[in-house]
């Protein structure tokens, strides 16, 4: 049967500006149900180069070589913590140990009295709000406890959804892709693949700049804490580099781990200060320096190089999106602005009549042709003319 009555053109704008903000209030208010699925994409986004990998370079079949690198993955994430938790867990238990030792001895110092030039100073009152403040912190700890395994089960939850949709990404990634270019028509298909083909060097350069300031964080803390003499220090730094995917927290956790040996076993080194404690704020003193140079200087330079942004954007971006979204916002807020570019380009140039793509990738800059040798012998020989005649 003949379609009698078609849609114009502003009626498929009016129908898709109004499903676009339905789903976009629908997305807005189940964004805490998305937040696993966008961590779970991003580790797929991880791995998925090792999939590719075997599939191109081996025999293996696609589905095979998803299992292999799923449950491979998934063994080194399990497996690592178990193996190193024995290592740390008499290390952490010391230095528990020690910070209530300093805590108790400072509460006893306070309570003795202090006698000045002027005037008797008493900080008896402080010392008991001390002793009052550890009192209700151990009575809490049942309650904080029981709160504390609230969270881990829902956490469990959302781990199991996790390890789901990672698996479900890898395994059914060309399907999602495929089915998303096949539902337009047919003749925009070349331009939906070389769209998709761009954004996905977007994050491939990403994930190279990450790798790249993985490796530059863990060589420069290993060398660091090598000079300052901390037991380990290969160990961690190298825990330092891998943290440094976790934006701000991780190389916060490395530099805990690092600050806990300098305390307990203090420097190898003979010409280092004997004190622990002192070994201790020298690596922390060296962490406050390191860590504020990779954050303003040396992520947003690795970055914008990576995706073609300027330096300070990447940084203003980071910052707010640490404030707005979190650990997650500041890992993803830089391919997100460089894929919108991408997208906004194309969109741009469509509506405009122009051709879908620039020649080179868009708003990079490229520098003036230089002549060459003959076109300047060629001017040269025209000058001369010009001068004679």
């Amino acid at each position: 049967m003949k379609n009698i009555f078609q849609w114009n053109m502003s009626i498929r704008y009016l129908v898709f500006g109004v499903v676009l903000i339905i789903l976009s209030v629908g997305l807005w208010f189940i964004r805490s149900i998305l937040e696993p699925l966008i961590i779970a994409a991003f580790i797929a986004y991880l791995i998925h180069p090792a999939v590719n990998y075997l599939t191109r370079r081996t025999r293996l079949k696609r589905p095979a070589a998803v299992n292999l690198v799923y449950f491979v993955t998934l063994a080194v994430l399990v497996g690592t913590p178990s193996t190193l938790t024995p290592i740390f867990f008499d290390e952490f238990k010391r230095v528990i140990t020690d910070v209530l030792d300093l805590f108790n001895q400072f509460i006893a110092w306070l309570m003795k009295p202090h006698a000045s030039t002027i005037v008797p100073i008493d900080f008896g009152t402080i010392a008991q709000r001390l002793i009052e403040f550890r009192s209700s912190f151990l009575s809490s700890l049942p309650d904080q406890l029981l709160a504390m395994l609230g969270k881990t089960s829902i956490g469990a939850l959302w781990l199991l959804v996790i390890l789901a949709a990672v698996y479900y990404f890898l395994a059914e990634w060309p399907r999602l892709r495929n089915g998303f270019i096949n539902s337009f028509p047919t003749e925009y298909h070349p331009e939906l693949e070389e769209l998709y083909l761009r954004v996905r060097s977007v994050w491939m350069n990403y994930l190279r700049g990450q790798l790249l300031l993985m490796a530059i964080v863990g060589v420069t803390f290993t060398i660091a804490w090598t000079i300052i003499g901390i037991p380990g220090a290969l160990v961690l730094g190298v825990a330092a580099g891998f943290l440094t995917l976790i934006p701000d927290v991780g190389p916060f956790l490395a530099a805990l781990l690092a600050i806990g040996v300098a305390l307990l076993e203090g420097s190898n080194w003979s010409w280092m200060p004997a004190s622990s404690l002192a070994v201790a704020l020298i690596t922390m003193a060296a962490y406050v320096l390191l860590i504020s140079v990779k954050n303003f200087w040396l992520r947003p330079f690795i970055m914008g190089r990576s995706v073609h942004m300027h330096e300070a954007l990447v940084l203003i971006s980071i910052i707010l999106s640490t404030i707005l979204w979190g650990i997650l916002g500041a890992l993803l807020i830089v391919p997100m602005l460089a894929t919108l570019a991408v997208i906004f380009d194309y969109l741009r140039r469509r509506i405009l009549g122009m051709p879908p793509f620039p020649p080179t990738e868009p708003f990079v800059m490229l520098d003036p042709p230089v002549p060459g040798p003959k076109i300047i012998a060629v001017l040269k020989s025209r000058i001369s003319r010009k001068k004679k005649g």
